[in-house]
């Protein structure tokens, strides 16, 4: 599958509560139509991963891949796609200037914690039909 070359790609785990949430929060703040999203589990997850040398067993994080093909992972992810995000979200990117490293250490404590608080499906939901065309492996 060949990618949009005008949006950014989200990359998150399916099966995480937390995760799916979040994309959802993302969707509804998308006002100029920036992001596509696959799950990490999907094939296309995967391939895109894998092409980058990303490893998923030790890296877990939301990714996010822009148009030219970089790509950003934990906290910076996360303050990249708020840069894109409607409202006030965009403020949260000042958030960069801080050491990457402490930033990701309240990152890394959320994603470790993430499914005993938000808790995990046993599937990656199936978007509704306005979502669909969002998403890239559905």
């Amino acid at each position: 599958m060949d990618l949009p070359e005008d949006k950014k790609v989200v990359l998150f785990d399916g099966v995480c509560n937390f995760c799916n949430a979040s994309v959802r929060f993302i969707m509804k703040r998308d006002k100029k139509d920036i992001f596509r999203f696959a799950s990490l589990q999907s094939d296309l997850g995967q391939k895109l991963t894998s092409e980058r040398g990303i490893n998923t067993s030790k890296i877990d994080s939301i990714i996010v891949i822009d148009p030219g093909n970089a790509y950003y992972i934990k906290s910076t992810a996360a303050l990249e796609i708020s840069k894109d995000l409607s409202g006030l979200y965009p403020a949260l990117s000042l958030f960069l200037f801080l050491p990457e490293g402490f930033r990701n250490v309240i990152y890394d404590y959320v994603a470790r914690n993430r499914y005993q608080w938000f808790g995990k499906s046993e599937t990656c939901p199936m978007p509704s039909e306005d979502e669909q065309s969002r998403f890239l492996d559905t």
